[in-house]
């Protein structure tokens, strides 16, 4: 989802509920109140105080011993039109669509940073991501772009070297992609404002969370606002 664009949002969301207080007082860690996280051992939180809003936190943690342990966190920034259900999103809104996604990769217009596990695609001045509806290859990497993926509806991921400096791929309508849902929603370094519908961090927070990522633990990203049902929605 190219960094820029406008249009509508709404709607209400599904994930981050209240829950129990420990037994110190304190409630339990954000992914211990969530019915669903992927399954894995570590896990990326993105999290807004309400549908409208266009920034918020994202916390990464880690499963150690049977609990969650907050590995770290940084401001974050939403879609400019807000957050909407990831099933109800429509291409083109300016939304952040919530719910549990995997991470399926990442990509930069810089070098890895050191310690990166993740698989890592080196974007180069031949590297699109798809996002015409019409193509075979919507919503996924292509490099060179192929001839049915019109380059006025793709995004030329060269074109945005300070966003797109390190990146992870956020597995929304990745999968098996549904037309007109949306393309191209990662998890990237800031601009200069809210985002087209990725979620968005400070660039040392970005390289800190590709250094921790590891692909061999299973790690999702879960979005949503803190007065979200607790149900989850899974990719």
């Amino acid at each position: 989802m190219r960094p820029g664009a406008v249009a509508l949002a709404s709607l209400s969301l599904l994930l981050l509920g209240a829950a129990p207080a420990g037994a110190a007082g304190a409630p339990p860690p954000l992914p211990a109140r969530m019915r669903d996280t992927g399954g894995g051992t570590q896990l990326v939180t993105a999290v807004a105080a309400r549908t409208g809003s266009t920034s918020g936190t994202v916390t990464w943690w880690d499963r150690v011993g049977g609990r969650w342990v907050k590995a770290g966190s940084a401001s974050a920034r939403f879609g400019a039109k807000g957050l909407v259900e990831g099933t109800k999103r429509r291409q083109g809104t300016s939304t952040t669509p919530t719910g549990l996604y995997d991470l399926p990769f990442a990509f930069g217009t810089g070098a890895a940073p050191p310690g990166t596990r993740y698989p890592y695609r080196a974007v180069r001045q031949s590297s699109w991501w798809c996002e015409d509806n019409d193509s075979r290859s919507y919503n996924r990497w292509t490099d060179p772009r192929p001839a049915d993926c019109r380059a006025a509806e793709s995004e030329h991921l060269v074109s945005y070297p300070a966003q797109y400096a390190h990146a992870l791929v956020i597995g929304f309508n990745y999968r098996t992609p549904v037309r007109g849902r949306g393309a191209g929603i990662f998890l990237h370094v800031n601009g200069r404002g809210a985002t087209a519908g990725c979620v968005s961090v400070p660039a040392a927070d970005m390289r800190r969370i590709l250094r921790w990522a590891d692909p061999a633990r299973g790690p999702h990203i879960a979005v949503g606002t803190t007065g979200g049902a607790t149900a989850v929605t899974r990719y």
